[in-house]
């Protein structure tokens, strides 16, 4: 039985994907960059580098592609898009040539919804076979890398799986939803009680490793591209007083005019922050209910328990 290499062992889903294949007795390592390999995990090149996947690729069949560069809070680079490009599309792309050398059957790429964009127009969501319209450089990144990845399928053979999965939350989360976490375990007051009306699609941990680990061998996902979320939309406040129900403690939610909101945000140089906060970003998941047959196993309600309990934890 060959087995499964996964990028990004360390990471925040790297890591969940592997702890859900070694439970199911699938044989499978992680790759990690770090000095000190975690366990069951080796170090493998980084992907700015020019290196060697050989030995990480030994014996593999699939390789699950969840490594990258991501959002950079304090930019140092001259130029952040090659920088974004070397990693994660030159690097991406070093890896799966390499994989397809050495007979990998399938490579299974950790995309972002931000492919399809930042924004969808309300009861607009987006679909799989949208065109591409990444605004950043992040995800600029991530669509050159698709396009790369589906050439080099055309060329060797070797199926090609990607997955655009919306903001996804669990155990360990960090950044905004981290901070959205703590403030209301802190009992701070939170000026989001108008944001009523957006829509937003988000993805548990638990939901977005299902579908990965569904699209391994599952016959009719090679050379797809599959959108992913919990299946229901919430507004930023509904997300807020479920989130706080989960946390046991009341949702101090402030009215604040919408409108409102967006002009302190921009004068303070958060006006991206509150765009996410108080737009709609949603995903159809349709196409990957059809083709796959899959279904979110864990409820929103379940996935925010979880997150709770990694964030009590």
């Amino acid at each position: 039985m060959s087995g499964t290499l996964v990028t990004g062992g360390g990471g925040f889903v790297g890591s969940a994907v592997l702890v859900r294949l070694r439970h199911a007795g699938v044989p499978v390592r992680g790759v990690v960059r770090g000095a000190v390999p975690l366990a069951g995990c080796i170090r493998g090149p980084a992907l700015e580098e020019r290196g060697d996947w050989s030995g990480p690729l030994a014996g593999c069949g699939v390789v699950i592609h969840t490594a990258a560069r991501v959002h950079v809070m304090r930019e140092s680079a001259i130029d952040p898009l090659e920088a974004y490009r070397a990693a994660n599309v030159d690097g991406t792309l070093r890896l799966a040539r390499q994989a397809a050398e050495a007979g990998v059957r399938r490579f299974v790429f950790l995309s972002s919804i931000k492919v399809n964009g930042e924004a969808t127009e309300p009861g607009r969501p987006y679909a799989a076979n949208d065109a591409p319209s990444p605004q950043d450089v992040y995800a600029i990144s991530k669509a050159e890398a698709e396009a790369g990845l589906r050439a080099l399928a055309a060329e060797t053979g070797m199926e090609v799986v990607i997955v655009r999965p919306p903001l996804v939350y669990g155990p360990g989360v960090k950044a905004n939803f981290l901070s959205l976490m703590r403030a209301l375990h802190r009992g701070v007051p939170l000026p989001l009680g108008a944001v009523v009306s957006n829509r937003r699609s988000l993805v548990a941990l638990d939901n977005l490793v299902d579908l990965i680990v569904t699209c391994i061998d599952h016959p009719t996902a090679a050379s797809r591209t599959f959108l992913v979320s919990d299946g229901e939309d919430l507004s930023t406040a509904e997300l807020m007083r479920r989130l706080a129900a989960a946390m046991g403690v009341p949702a101090r939610l402030l009215p604040v005019p919408v409108p409102l909101l967006y002009g302190a945000a921009t004068v303070l140089g958060k006006g991206g922050m509150m765009r996410r906060l108080c737009g709609n970003l949603q995903v159809d998941i349709a196409d990957t209910r059809r083709v796959l047959g899959w279904r979110p196993p864990v409820s929103v309600d379940e996935g925010l328990r979880r997150a709770v309990e990694g964030f009590r934890g």
